[in-house]
């Protein structure tokens, strides 16, 4: 993890909720859950309540095709973090091959934002899972994630098992809009500046490469941007970069399903 504060600098009763899931499970806890439980109320309790209800709530699309979908969306992303967690939990949530025609449509509508042979309804369901890991994608590509030993077996488990839901007491009320969190509510960083780097045109070139080729940002990107901004600064620069393109992605794909 690029970020100690990702590390270590969760507040308490994350700190126990850590301490105790290693303890029992002798795995050491994932960047994953690190990142999303840190600052909930800044980012991860929307965004763990939106994760929840995309990959496991009522849905046109099963467990398994869902976690397809991220998978590609993962491979497309070049997030070879995130495509190995998802090759496992397609086996775990029921791997949908040989694919439907409908999940075939989808694919290509998530890949080239044209319109889709395939009912509205199912196609915005398939835009909300994309939506989701265009951020995690982003956010494991640009605070290095890594997989340690054991990580994949009992992380993939755990978050099938608990459907993407974590305990209240470490998110509070995770209800709300994605948007207003990250880009306009109070934060270190004034709304300005995460709403420009929600388009790409933040501190240099970073948010932009946030964006558009997350996979290129490397530790010594970080180590730069140390030097001058607070690691919470950097938490929330990264998290608008992320979360403005998965929007745009999204909302684009909206209008072309007529609205």
């Amino acid at each position: 993890m690029r970020l100690t504060v990702l590390d270590r600098g969760h507040r308490l009763p994350a700190r126990m909720f850590f301490g105790f899931t290693e303890l029992v499970s002798r795995v050491p806890m994932s960047d994953v859950p690190k990142t999303l439980l840190y600052r909930p109320d800044f980012f991860g309790a929307v965004f763990l309540d939106l994760s929840a209800k995309a990959m496991r709530g009522p849905s046109f699309w099963t467990a398994g095709e869902r976690e397809y979908m991220a998978k590609t969306t993962a491979e497309r992303l070049r997030c070879p973090y995130c495509a190995v967690t998802h090759a496992e939990l397609v086996q775990i949530a029921g791997d949908p091959s040989p694919l439907r025609p409908e999940l075939v449509a989808a694919l290509a509508f998530l890949d080239d934002l044209r319109p889709p042979d395939l009912q509205r309804d199912a196609a915005v369901d398939a835009l909300k899972v994309s939506l989701i890991w265009q951020v995690v994608n982003r956010l494991a590509n640009a605070f290095g994630f890594r997989l340690l030993p054991g990580q994949l077996e009992s992380g993939t488990r755990s978050l099938h098992r608990f459907g993407y839901r974590f305990p209240g007491f470490l998110t509070g009320k995770g209800t709300g809009d994605l948007r207003h969190a990250v880009l306009e509510a109070p934060a270190h960083t004034p709304p300005e500046l995460r709403q420009a780097a929600a388009a790409g045109d933040a501190w240099g070139s970073y948010a932009a490469t946030v964006r558009t080729a997350s996979y290129r940002i490397a530790d010594d990107d970080i180590t730069r941007l140390k030097q001058h901004h607070t690691e919470d600064e950097i938490f929330e620069v990264t998290v608008a970069a992320a979360v403005g393109a998965a929007l745009e992605h999204y909302d684009t794909g909206l209008k072309i399903l007529g609205g």
